[in-house]
């Protein structure tokens, strides 16, 4: 599973790291670098898979709409943190109780987008030994890299590899040895199950065609659960209305989708609606159901379909959830994502969906801020607040974020203050 991921001048960061729970809850202000946070992710998701780095960053409009995915916010121009002209972004991943994999991946972000240096590093966590997979540096103006493949005797391979895509989606379709192939391939898989989910419930009210796999903004949901094997979909959208039936005052009973038209190959989104005290019930679809409603629908399709070790990273999980159902979000994120061995990492504003965080939680929150010294954002635990005792002796973290007490204090702790 990854762990944590290091941003060394990424947009805002100077050098900041991230650390990944099974449960990991990100908050702080706007602009205080939690989408940049974000977009790393993203970045290192898509890197793997051998997209072109100006691609990823800038887009290209025809592939873009092919794979439904969108470029990283601020294309080339804002990759690196100014004045740098290069970025550097580093991932470490669980193999097994012993063994770490450190990866390492430096961009020049100019008008030439391409690597700088790349290398993946075995860590055993018990002795510190390290052992090299592979590394690289280029020289600048060479339009190829030489990577030095590592096959524990002797002298490493070199390897003439392109700049423009990363070294490590290149070297997982070479032959190499053994232990060199697993390693690449465990560290892809990890990095690839990374999921950027944003649902937009505007593009899950149509007909949808029959997919397997859900797209960033859930827009396919019906076509997903529709493309389903029998049996396991009849398990997924019984789960599904287990946990939105909790959502209004009783009235939902059923979630699914279904096929349509003459071809059977589009699909549609289906609810059953029964108020207490009432024998009636109506049909009805995605086009008569709330945003809330939808987005929940789309964070539950992907916590249920997508492939086990994932990591889904929402951006404002909450969003058209009323505060009273903060408890249920919770509830249903533990319990599958527990089941299923699925990392999240989310963001929130929400005083409420915090607060039923509890205090058990608190090493898990980490706060987004800006330095009061260079203005950089940094990354902090909730639990590495030296004031935290006192803040919370004070009120809820609901209410402490509400009133911006956590930023402030670590602006005075920013600069020496007491």
């Amino acid at each position: 599973m990854l762990k944590e991921v290091r941003y060394k001048n990424w947009k805002s960061f100077a050098d900041a790291t991230l650390y990944i729970d099974p449960l990991t809850i990100l908050i702080g202000t706007n602009a205080s670098g939690k989408s940049n946070a974000l977009d790393g992710l993203a970045f290192l998701n898509r890197v793997v898979q051998g997209k072109d780095l100006q691609t990823i960053l800038s887009g290209d409009p025809a592939l873009l709409l092919e794979a439904n995915i969108q470029a990283i916010r601020g294309g080339v121009e804002w990759a690196s943190r100014r004045p740098f002209t290069s970025f550097t972004l580093e991932a470490v991943i669980e193999y097994n109780e012993e063994i770490d994999y450190h990866y390492s991946i430096e961009v020049s972000a100019t008008s030439d987008v391409e690597i700088v240096s790349e290398s993946l590093i075995k860590v055993n966590r018990k002795t510190s030994k390290t052992t090299n997979i592979f590394t690289a540096t280029g020289e600048e103006g060479s339009p190829s890299i030489e990577a030095a493949v590592y096959n524990g005797k002797g002298r490493p391979k070199h390897k003439q590899l392109k700049r423009s895509s990363s070294l490590i989606s290149q070297l997982k379709t070479q032959e190499t040895r053994e232990e060199v192939d697993e390693a690449i391939q465990f560290v892809v898989n990890t990095l690839e199950r990374i999921f950027i989910l944003d649902p937009a419930p505007s593009l899950m009210r149509d007909y949808k065609p029959f997919s397997n796999r859900l797209a960033s903004n859930a827009s396919n949901v019906a076509g997903v659960l529709a493309a389903l094997p029998e049996e396991e979909k009849s398990h997924i959208e019984s789960l599904l209305s287990k946990y939105v039936s909790r959502l209004p005052e009783g009235d939902l009973q059923r979630v699914w989708a279904e096929p349509v038209g003459r071809f059977q190959k589009d699909a549609m989104l289906y609810c059953e609606e029964q108020w207490p005290g009432s024998s009636e019930k109506l049909i009805v679809d995605a086009r008569g159901m709330s945003d809330g409603t939808l987005r929940f629908i789309g964070i539950l399709t992907a916590l249920l379909t997508r492939p086990k070790r994932s990591l889904i990273v929402i951006e404002e999980i909450d969003n058209g959830l009323h505060p009273s159902r903060a408890g249920i979000l919770l509830e249903m994120l533990n319990e599958i994502g527990t089941e299923r061995q699925i990392d999240i990492l989310m963001t929130t504003h929400n005083p409420a969906l915090l607060d039923e965080l509890g205090m058990e939680m608190i090493p898990f929150i980490i706060v987004a801020h800006r330095s009061v010294k260079h203005g950089a954002s940094e990354l902090t635990l909730l639990e590495d607040i030296q004031a935290l005792p006192k803040l919370l002796a004070g009120g809820s973290i609901g209410k402490l974020v509400t009133e911006g007490e956590i930023e402030e204090t670590l602006t005075q702790q920013g600069s020496g203050k007491r």
